[in-house]
Order: C-alpha cells, then sequence, then structure tokens
C-alpha cells in the first residue's frame, strides 16, 4: 500500500474517533451529570438515551441559523470554525501507540511525528483562544463580549503554567518529540512522570481545566451573569462548533496529560505490548481525565473570577517557575536529562 494511502487511512481513523468520542461526551455529560443530580438522564432517543447524540446533531443542522444586527458577518461565521480547529489540529501529533503494519507498510499510531511535536501543540493549541475572542466581539454583544474578554484572559493566565508544567517534562526527557517522552516512561509504573513531577502533574491539571473553559472556571460562559457568554448570539451549527471545539480541546488535553505524565499507551511492565493493547490502555487513561472534567463540573462551585485570576499569577505561575528551576537544577547535576 502506498504511504500516502496509509497517512490518509491513519488521519480518517484518529480524526473519525475523535470526533465520534467527542459526540459521545455530550451523552457522557449528561449522562454523568444525571446520576451525580439522582436523575435519569437521557432516555427517549434509542436504547438507553445512547442515539441521543445523533439526534442533537440533526437537530442542529435543521436550526435556523441567526445572525445579529451590528453583528460582523465575515468574523461571525469565522469564529466558531477557528475555536474548533486549532484542537483538532493538536491531536495530529498525539503517540497513540507503538508501530503497527498498515498494507505491508511499517508506521505508527499517530498521524504525524515531529522531533518538535510538544513545540507543535504549544503553538497550535494557544490559536483556540482567538476564535473565543472573535466571537465574542463579532456577535455585538456586551454579554458576548465580556465573555470573550474573561476567556483570553484566564487562557493566557493558565498557558504561563501549563506551558512551564510541560518544560520540566521536556527538560527530564531531553526531548521535544512527544513520541521520545513517552518511551522515556517506558519500563514500569514506577517510571511514569507523575511520579518524578507530581508538582508538574498537579498544576498541568489544573490549568487544563481553565484552558478549556470548564467549570470551576468556566468564566467565559457563566449563565447566572453572561446569559451564555461568548457564544450567546450563536444558533444552529455554528453554536454546535464551538461545543464541538470544546469538547474536542477536553479530549486534546486528556490524551497530553496521559501522554506527559502516565506513560502514553505504555502497559506497566509489558514494553512489547501490541499496538491494540497500547491503543486500549492510552484511552482507559484517557477515559478517566474525561470522566474527571464532568465530575468536578458537578461537584465544584464556580470560583469568582478575581480568585481565579489570583490563583493563576499568585499561586500557580510563581509553583511552576519554581518547580522548573528545581528540574533544570537536577538537570544540571546530571540526575536526568540529556
Amino acid at each position: 500500500m502506498p504511504l500516502f494511502f496509509v497517512w490518509l487511512l491513519k488521519a480518517a481513523l484518529i480524526y473519525g474517533g475523535m470526533l465520534g468520542l467527542a459526540a459521545g461526551m455530550t451523552l457522557a455529560e449528561r449522562k454523568v451529570s444525571a446520576w451525580i443530580q439522582w436523575r435519569i438522564g437521557p432516555n427517549r432517543v434509542g436504547p438507553w438515551g445512547t442515539l441521543q447524540p445523533i439526534a442533537d446533531g440533526i437537530k442542529f443542522i435543521f436550526k435556523e441559523e441567526v445572525v445579529p444586527a451590528g453583528a460582523n458577518p465575515i468574523l461571525f461565521r469565522l469564529a466558531p470554525m477557528m475555536s474548533a480547529i486549532p484542537a483538532m489540529l493538536t491531536v495530529a501529533v498525539i503517540p497513540f501507540a507503538g508501530e503497527l503494519s498498515i498494507g505491508g507498510v511499517e508506521t505508527t499510531l499517530s498521524i504525524a511525528d515531529l522531533d518538535i511535536s510538544a513545540l507543535y501543540v504549544v503553538a497550535i493549541g494557544g490559536l483556540g483562544v482567538y476564535g473565543v475572542i472573535l466571537g465574542g466581539w463579532s456577535s455585538n454583544s456586551k454579554y458576548s463580549l465580556m465573555g470573550g474578554l474573561r476567556a483570553s484572559a484566564q487562557m493566557i493566565s493558565y498557558e504561563l503554567s501549563m506551558i512551564l508544567a510541560m518544560l520540566s517534562i521536556v527538560v527530564m526527557g531531553g526531548s521535544l518529540d512527544l513520541r521520545v517522552l513517552t518511551e522515556a516512561q517506558a519500563g514500569g509504573l514506577h517510571e511514569w512522570n507523575i511520579w518524578s513531577q507530581p508538582l508538574a502533574f498537579l498544576l498541568f491539571l489544573i490549568a487544563t481545566f481553565a484552558e478549556t473553559n470548564r467549570h470551576p472556571f468556566d468564566f467565559a460562559e457563566c449563565e447566572p451573569e453572561l446569559v451564555g457568554g461568548f457564544h450567546t448570539e450563536y444558533s444552529s451549527m455554528k453554536f454546535a462548533l464551538f461545543f464541538l471545539g470544546e469538547y474536542c480541546a477536553m479530549i486534546v488535553m486528556a490524551c497530553l496529560t496521559v501522554t506527559f505524565f502516565l506513560g502514553g499507551g505504555e502497559v506497566p511492565w509489558w514494553p512489547s505490548a501490541p499496538w491494540f493493547v497500547q491503543l486500549g490502555a492510552f484511552l482507559a487513561k484517557t477515559s478517566i481525565f474525561l470522566f474527571l472534567f464532568i465530575w468536578v463540573r458537578w461537584t465544584l462551585p464556580r470560583f469568582r473570577f478575581d480568585q481565579l485570576m489570583g490563583l493563576g499569577w499568585k499561586v500557580m505561575l510563581p509553583l511552576a517557575l519554581l518547580n522548573i528551576f528545581v528540574t533544570g537544577g537536577l538537570a544540571s547535576m546530571g540526575v536526568y536529562g540529556s
């Protein structure tokens, strides 16, 4: 099989799986919240409500598209795509599993293996905030504008701590390649970076909630104050694209947490596990953090906005700087790194 078709097949499977998982997360969100609140949840469309995401998708397709008076029509239509595309592009470099054979061609289970994939994640992932800002500004609504400004402030603030947490793992592994960082954690449960970098793991985990605008940091939407935040004026598939981008970002952040701190698809004490076992292990670890996103939303109260910014600048950033200095010091003494 030609190499181009192998790449095309991998891209179709990974992106198809990501979109399917994002749709499934909409059902999981409603089901888990129902269980936590002692309700039933969706149970009409399909067995146990399993076809509800399809029904929601069909509903969005046939909903009326409304562009508010005074809105910038070009940017108003462009913003949902700019919000969803960066998360979809980021997943291209995530190493889901090791080597496998497709049509006689030896390849790896990732769309692209870049030597600077960690840098690629930072560069592309940071573009998602532009869709949120443009969606809030172009709607010609004070609620949307306020939601966009809040989202941009918190995403920029927490991105600093998240990048520094990632940098500590890069220093330990001596590479910007996510696959190399994953392989460095092979050999057993004790080799996972969560044990050697617990502070970086905690900082990264908290930052993922702020980066995805999830509760308790969901000030970009904040229904009691801003109606719906930056997507208040959106309807139909443009509204669905914003939510698709949010769930894809959740999936990407969960995958990155697994890659940096839980060994990716590595199975403890089974370094030669076949690719499908590695893929199963990767998805199992990822599902834990996806469940955590939902669990936290229906468990913790929302912060005040000043508390959010204070936590990011006065607590997390100093801790992230301290962690990277300690990590760099240990690396300079030859404890790890190259």
